[in-house]
């Protein structure tokens, strides 16, 4: 392999793993928050759409009906998760496809391998 290629590529490797650790750290500082309809609810999640912190108003337990409170908290956390990943989704835009959204992106791989893609095209924009 000739050394100006073997340089070139991994000049390229170091700007992309630079580029992986930028949108790693930036995704890990997401903190996206919800509210139920009601305003009774409060969910939080990460980056990774991990729940972080769960907020109830005491005023939930007036009406006892765990399945609809049950139901309520599932919803508000999957809202959190959604606004969250538009947030990744955004914060790894360069690395998507045009067009690329929160519902049709698998952040854990896509970004990495539309990148994958654009190198083996020879597309040399970043």
């Amino acid at each position: 392999m000739d050394t100006s290629l073997h340089l070139e590529m991994y000049g390229e490797y170091e700007r992309m793993a630079e580029d992986v650790r930028s949108i790693q750290k930036r995704s890990a500082e997401i903190r996206v928050t919800a509210d139920s309809g009601d305003g009774l609810i409060s969910a939080t999640v990460g980056g990774a759409g991990e729940l972080i912190e769960l907020w109830l108003d005491p005023r939930i337990y007036r009406t006892p009906n765990s399945t609809a409170l049950a139901q309520v908290i599932t919803d508000t956390i999957r809202h959190a998760v959604a606004l969250s990943k538009e947030e990744a989704v955004a914060i790894a835009g360069a690395y998507l496809p045009p067009g690329a959204t929160a519902e049709t992106t698998d952040l854990r791989f896509d970004p990495f391998l539309h990148e994958l893609d654009r190198q083996v095209s020879g597309d040399d924009r970043p």
